[in-house]
């Protein structure tokens, strides 16, 4: 979301990607849980081993779909970055630029002393929406400076 005076941006493709791959691994474990129980090998399975098996495609569902958290909020006085672990917010004073350096997989906010934090709710697989998006941030940037 995108206004005069602030800024909302989080991943568009990822997040479809993430979604999609989390339900198909419930869907997978969920299907070789449930059929644990039947296997010519000898070996037998109980239904601890189906639940904690079905259990596992959840848990991996839910870090998948930790590529789903990273969000940007700026407006005038400042940017927020959340990528997938941390979040940072920097005051536009504190910013030198953002920048989108070439073969980077998302932009990244630059920082004094060589420092930079990475954006990842701008990523390059977005196109166009990562340059309007960019855009967005420059301009905030440049009215608080």
């Amino acid at each position: 979301m995108m206004t005069a005076n602030a800024v909302v941006l989080r991943p568009k493709k990822i997040r479809k990607v993430a979604w999609a791959c989390a339900v198909g691994l419930v869907v997978a474990f969920t299907v070789v849980g449930l059929l644990l129980g039947n296997t010519p090998t000898g070996v037998i399975f109980r239904t601890s081993d189906q639940v904690a098996m079905i259990l596992l495609g959840f848990l991996l569902a839910g870090g998948v779909l930790l590529l789903t958290r990273p969000r940007v909020s700026a407006d005038a006085t400042g940017i927020e970055i959340r990528n997938v672990v941390t979040s940072h917010r920097f005051e536009w004073t504190d910013v030198l630029s953002i920048s989108f350096p070439d073969g980077a997989s998302w932009a990244r906010l630059e920082l004094p002393e060589d420092e930079y934090i990475s954006i990842m709710a701008v990523q390059a697989v977005d196109r166009e929406y990562a340059v309007k998006s960019v855009r967005a941030l420059r301009e905030l940037h440049k009215a608080a400076n």
